[in-house]
């Protein structure tokens, strides 16, 4: 399945969650087993060459494509989630939004020193979730070997965030 068909299977909604936004629907394309299974597909082959150790997955979305690349490359899956969702001991980095701030966290023992990291997220927007996920990836002496998506959102200029880092994006708007 090529990009464009893996395409046909991301519904625009317009004015969701606000006026004169256009949310794209992925859940038609999970839906569909071909599909999913085409995008795990090409993000892996996209992947594979990059040498990582692991893979940190963002909250939430970033999970279904997180756990499916983790498991299809063999390596060990690690949950970026919002402040005070995880059990254990976490650090945090707090990072920018559009209007306001947010802030993430993984298990203190999720990143290792001197490991290299996928990201996978299910979209890059402003790049301000994903650059933050580095932050917290350099704050622990480790290296970012790609931040990895499905959808780029182009005209949000996503990528200035992540400037020097490898992206991987199979569909761009």
């Amino acid at each position: 399945m090529t990009p464009l068909e893996i395409q046909s299977f991301i519904v625009d909604v317009p004015d969701f969650p606000k006026p004169g936004i256009v949310f794209k629907d992925i859940t038609p394309l999970l839906a569909s087993p071909a599909a999913f299974r085409a995008v795990i597909d090409v993000l892996a082959e996209r992947s594979a060459g990059l040498e990582a150790d692991g893979i940190l997955a963002i909250e939430s979305r970033g999970f279904i494509f997180g756990a499916a690349l983790a498991q299809r490359l063999g390596l060990p899956l690690q949950l970026v989630r919002k402040r005070g969702k995880l059990p254990r001991a976490a650090i945090t980095v707090r990072y920018e939004l559009e209007y306001g701030f947010d802030q993430l966290e993984v298990h203190t023992d999720a990143i290792t020193e001197g490991a290299r990291y996928l990201i996978v997220d299910d979209v890059i927007a402003t790049g301000g979730t994903a650059a933050a996920v580095a932050h917290l990836v350099a704050q622990r002496g480790a290296t970012v070997a790609a931040c990895v998506f499905l959808l780029e959102l182009t005209f949000l200029h996503g990528r200035a965030k992540l400037d020097g880092l490898d992206v991987v994006s199979l569909i761009s708007y």
